[in-house]
């Protein structure tokens, strides 16, 4: 079945791909095991001049390449182009950092002298999603080259534009050949992907029973994973907070990324003091987003991926509601071509409902009501999910509580969750384990080397 890239604003069928055969998959894990034998050896100045080469390629075809983004994925060109933009900023990170993040650690034992090492281990399989087709990449891209292993790209198979561009970007950059490649391939071929030899290591970032599949194969041969799974995190209010802020930074969270994002805030847990006012400048702020072409730089909401996506969203909405709970706003198919959905906003959700419980991966918003920030932190953490959270309070006890007893990979406190290459990014519980980014990142597919001389 060929891979195929399709505009989610139209529908069009945009280009076709024929996937790769299982010779062609052998050749690209053969050259790339080649590259790791090269480029394993370069020093990180050398890899850090062709990183940066990269960070300039990233830069100065943003314009083009948010443009195959937004076709192939359907996020607003203006916020594509930020993406490529952001990834710039990541390459440039780790070109800066890698060697400090990586430096041997003396260590001060018996011995004459004893550190440990940080060493590549080869090449590493990264399945990738299609929300942030490329910054998602380059997260995984970066710090992988940086450490001298290699990159085997196994991306969302509706953004296989976005994927090649992505290995041209490294291959131009000038790191050995093979050093970064795309397999265009599908779900079930990532299994013997996973179970040759030649492939170290894996990471993924994507939903909860494709994590499970790639955790238990890689359990079976011994080799370390990283997942970041889906989430849905908390958005907490107190009454000390700037509630106008809180409330612009809130529907931004919740609606970036035409609301298809991991770390967006999806529950959002108010006091009861500001509750009522919370709710009625948050349903304005929603129903004032302009939802349309991505391409015009007046839209804030473009489509959907595509229309099981849509579909999904439309279902888990109308099931809350013949739950009992209350929709607001909005939260309904705009009926036309493309995958475009009304943002919405849920209330009075029940806790026998599936909603309460489940990611809703779209542009609806879900609104509690509680009366203490111990309230909050214990709603926040009733979900199965542990990736982000944010906290909106100038009340330092609270701020203290919700960072000390939040079940989550990362707190914001006044500040909306987001990724930043010098902090370190993941979740706990069924939001995955391990970090991206930061020196955990560039340190997860590495040997920790013990050395000791005598």
């Amino acid at each position: 079945m060929a891979i195929q890239s399709q505009n989610p604003a139209t529908g069009e069928i945009l280009k076709s791909f024929e996937p790769h055969s299982d010779k062609q998959v052998d050749a690209i894990i053969a050259k790339s095991e080649r590259a790791y034998s090269e480029l394993r050896l370069w020093s990180f100045e050398r890899r850090a001049e062709a990183m940066r080469r990269a960070a300039d390629i990233l830069r100065s075809e943003a314009e083009t390449l948010g443009a195959i983004i937004t076709r192939e994925m359907g996020k607003t060109l203006k916020s594509a182009i930020a993406e490529v933009k952001k990834c710039a900023i990541g390459a440039e990170y780790y070109a800066d950092m890698a060697a400090q993040h990586l430096a041997n650690e003396i260590v001060e034992t018996n011995a004459s002298k004893s550190y440990r090492a940080y060493q590549p281990i080869g090449p590493v399989l990264a399945v990738m999603p299609w929300n942030y087709p490329i910054w998602q990449v380059v997260r995984f891209a970066a710090p992988a080259l940086m450490a001298g292993n290699t990159g085997l790209l196994k991306h969302a198979s509706n953004v296989p534009q976005c994927a090649l561009y992505i290995e041209s970007i490294f291959k131009r950059a000038g790191f050995p050949d093979g050093a970064f490649q795309t397999l265009l391939i599908g779900g079930s071929k990532v299994e013997p992907v996973l179970r040759d030899d030649r492939v170290k290591a894996a990471t993924l970032t994507g939903s909860e029973p494709a994590g499970a599949s790639v955790a238990s194969i890689c359990g079976q041969e011994i080799k370390p994973t990283v997942l970041e799974l889906g989430g849905s995190d908390a958005f907490i209010v107190m009454p000390s907070a700037d509630l106008d802020k809180a409330v612009s930074v809130g529907v931004t969270a919740r609606t970036q990324n035409n609301g298809q994002s991991c770390i967006a805030g999806k529950r959002f847990i108010i006091h009861a003091d500001i509750y009522e006012e919370f709710r009625a400048k948050f349903k304005s702020a929603i129903e004032a987003l302009q939802v349309g072409d991505p391409t015009d730089e007046n839209t804030d909401i473009g489509p959907l991926v595509n229309a099981a996506s849509r579909n999904e969203i439309a279902e888990q909405v109308n099931s809350a509601v013949q739950d009992g709970a209350t929709l607001i706003t909005g939260g309904t198919i705009i009926d036309g071509p493309g995958y475009y959905f009304q943002p919405g906003i849920l209330e009075n959700i029940p806790k026998t409902s599936k909603a309460f419980h489940e990611e809703i991966f779209g542009p609806v918003a879900a609104l509690y009501v509680v009366g203490s920030i111990e309230e909050a932190i214990e709603l926040a953490n009733n979900s199965p999910f542990g990736l982000g959270s944010s906290v909106w309070t100038h009340d330092v006890d609270e701020q203290a509580l919700a960072i000390r007893d939040l079940e989550a990979g990362a707190t914001f406190v006044n500040a909306m969750t987001s990724s930043d290459p010098r902090l370190p990014f993941g979740g706990i519980k069924r939001s995955g384990y391990g970090r991206e980014l930061a020196a955990e990142g560039i340190r997860a597919f590495c040997n920790v080397k013990t050395v000791y001389v005598g």
